[in-house]
């Protein structure tokens, strides 16, 4: 996940590497067929339509790729805000002010939050589980499909006990309730973006037609020295895998890789914030690091 601004130049050069080799090497084979078949000759004005037709579709793919990545980012900030609101109500609703009780719902809520983005990123949903809640009911939830469901499954039966225990009301209820539908909902939403892929043909049909305008831009720019026309049509291709990789990248928010959405630094703060409300030790913030993510 980024957590600060400053990106090295090695991460750019890793997205486009490949590209940029590949590109090298066509320029060179039409360089060697126009001194074979010096009739080849393509109008500039071709590969004027053609570059300006897929910029069009890059800047639509980008915006299409940014608006997913968007919205889970939204996702997890109502998640913030509901993780806050379910210990705030737990406070103000339990009569007895029932700390202990009180202390396994929010260290439950924390677990939730990163049982999520472990889940969405295909990783380890159980580790460091133990931290936030008993062995017991790791042993319950341990063989279940989706652990965070389960986890809201266990505030669900705990706020019925609170409510037969008489410690809330029916109105109440009812609130803590509609906290927890709401993080169901922002639960199955990122799960929506992460089961639902950007269409594959798209992305390999844009970059087949990058290729293609540069093969034509070769043959149009034929006449130019060797020495000017390489490193130029490596120039022009440049910004076009730069953004296609781009959007590529930023198109599944969930996948641990550099530009996932921060769901680990969102959950500590989820942490920081309910340890606080409840009076335990709070842990620090992640801390930003020289590198631009954290694994």
């Amino acid at each position: 996940m980024i957590l600060e601004k400053k990106i090295p130049l090695s991460y750019w050069f890793n997205l486009i590497k490949w590209d940029m080799l590949i590109v090298a090497f066509v320029i060179v084979g039409i360089h060697f067929l126009n001194l074979y078949l010096p009739l080849i000759k393509i109008p500039l004005s071709i590969g004027t339509f053609l570059g300006t037709a897929i910029a069009l579709l890059l800047s639509f793919k980008l915006s299409q790729s940014y608006d997913r990545w968007w919205e889970a980012r939204k996702i997890w900030g109502a998640i913030v805000n509901d993780s806050r609101s379910l210990v705030i109500q737990l406070k103000s609703f339990v009569i007895s002010g029932d700390k202990e009780r009180i202390s396994i719902i929010a260290n439950r809520q924390i677990a939730w939050c990163y049982a999520l983005g472990r889940r969405l990123r295909g990783l380890d949903v159980l580790k460091n589980m133990e931290s936030y809640i008993s062995l017991n009911e790791i042993e319950n939830i341990k063989d279940h499909s989706n652990i965070p469901l389960s986890l809201l499954d266990l505030h669900s039966e705990d706020i019925t006990g609170l409510h037969q225990d008489k410690q809330i009301n029916d109105f109440q209820q009812i609130q803590l309730n509609s906290t927890i539908v709401r993080l169901n909902d922002s639960m199955g939403m990122a799960e929506r973006i992460k089961n639902t892929p950007f269409p594959k043909t798209y992305r390999r049909t844009l970059h087949f037609f990058i290729f293609i305008f540069l093969i034509t831009l070769s043959f149009s720019l034929s006449d130019m020295r060797d020495i000017v026309e390489l490193p130029l049509l490596m120039l022009i291709s440049l910004p076009f895998f730069l953004l296609e990789k781009i959007s590529q990248t930023i198109q599944d928010p969930f996948e641990n890789k550099p530009s996932d959405t921060a769901m680990t630094a969102i959950a500590r703060t989820i942490e920081v914030n309910i340890k606080e409300m409840i009076d335990e030790a709070v842990p620090p913030f992640i801390e930003k690091k020289e590198s631009y993510f954290e694994l």
